[in-house]
């Protein structure tokens, strides 16, 4: 079972959680999820701080990202984090080219 990270803006938040049951009950992944901020609580600089290492190390952990990248937008952020991953010699699947 391959385990992935997803990469996208929160602006596709929504899709990035249908993307991950799709993934996890159809392609038979262990997906790992970015932190949504579901209540919009306020978040410090090092609560930033904190998620985005978080973030980094399900990276690390993982064998591939998957970049939600709806409209073939992907920001500066995600650019950063598949710039990471490649480094790493992680796989990279865009959404936009597996059917989304």
């Amino acid at each position: 079972m391959k385990t992935v990270t997803l990469c996208g803006s929160m602006r596709f938040e929504r899709e990035m959680q249908r993307v991950a049951f799709l993934l996890e009950t159809k392609a038979r992944c262990c997906v790992l999820q970015c932190v949504y901020n579901a209540d919009g609580l306020a978040l410090s600089d090092a609560d930033r701080e904190a998620l985005e290492q978080a973030h980094l190390r399900k990276i690390e952990l993982s064998d591939a990202v998957y970049v939600v990248d709806v409209g073939g937008y992907i920001g500066e952020q995600v650019r950063q984090e598949i710039a990471f991953a490649e480094r790493l010699g992680k796989e990279i699947l865009y959404h936009s080219r597996c059917g989304g």
